[in-house]
């Protein structure tokens, strides 16, 4: 079963891909701010509770989907590229194992622990 969600994430990611090339910017700013969400793991400087906090926000899927909605709305392609930026990396991250966090630590995650073999 698990393979079949990481498949699922992989084409999330896709589809994060397909509504990319409906934007009018150029290829490289999507492999350029692909990685920015992981400002979220700053939090982490301030400890385990923060840091789970901060990450958790940047990696949430349904503040991609209302920003994207919101950019939808207003017809601003600025606001869709946020959204997609955001959907698109925490599918990649849900695709390689990465979950949202628990304030136990950053291997801590809903998914299950980042490293453990026995999933």
């Amino acid at each position: 079963m698990k393979a079949i969600l990481k498949l699922e994430e992989v084409a999330l990611f896709f589809g994060g891909i397909y509504l990319y090339s409906q934007l009018p910017f150029q290829w490289w700013w999507f492999l350029v701010l692909i990685l920015t969400p992981d400002v979220g793991m700053f939090g982490y400087l301030f400890g385990n509770k923060i840091g789970a906090l901060s990450y958790n926000i940047f990696h949430h899927r349904g503040l991609a989907v209302l920003i994207y909605g919101v950019g939808i709305y207003l017809q601003v392609p600025m606001i869709q590229l946020i959204g997609i930026i955001l959907f698109s990396h925490i599918a990649f991250d849900r695709a390689l194992g990465y979950g949202l966090k628990m304030n136990k630590g950053f291997k801590f995650t809903h998914l299950g622990e980042i490293g453990n073999t026995d999933g």
